[in-house]
């Protein structure tokens, strides 16, 4: 089963700089570990150590959401085009920070502490600023 995947530029070291590759998998998550075997590291940076997609990577089965299609469960087909985009504004270092971010707040939360944070609009405009604590979002006066 042969499924084309478009890889953002952030993640080409991952495939020796191709934009396009192949891969196989009857889900996106078998996809994954099949471009991971081919492409080690790519699938950590995709998917968290809890097995869910990163909220800061949008994935796209033939332009559908995949967050609509069951994620890492979202079925496959032979000739099936995948894409890869980065949701963060702000190139490669935004990239990298949404990952330090995402790992510095899952810290603060299991060990009690609340920390802050901003919610960007797709257009990398600050839409929301509040607290974070326990997971929970608490709306800015």
């Amino acid at each position: 089963m042969a499924i084309e995947v478009r890889i953002p530029t952030i993640l080409r070291s991952y495939t020796g700089g191709a934009k396009v590759v192949e891969g196989a998998g009857d889900t996106l998550g078998d996809l994954l570990t099949d471009l991971d075997s081919r492409h080690a590291g790519l699938k950590a940076r995709l998917v968290t150590d809890a097995g869910a997609l990163h909220r800061f990577v949008n994935v796209y089965v033939n332009d559908e959401d995949v967050r609509f299609l069951g994620a890492l469960d979202a079925k496959l087909n032979d000739g099936d085009s995948v894409t890869i985009l980065p949701a963060v504004a702000g190139g490669a270092f935004g990239f990298a920070a949404a990952a330090a971010i995402s790992q510095h707040r899952a810290a603060a939360a299991s060990a009690g502490r609340v920390t802050h944070g901003a919610v960007t609009s797709g257009a990398g405009r600050v839409a929301a600023v509040g607290r974070v604590a326990h997971g929970a979002a608490v709306a800015a006066g």
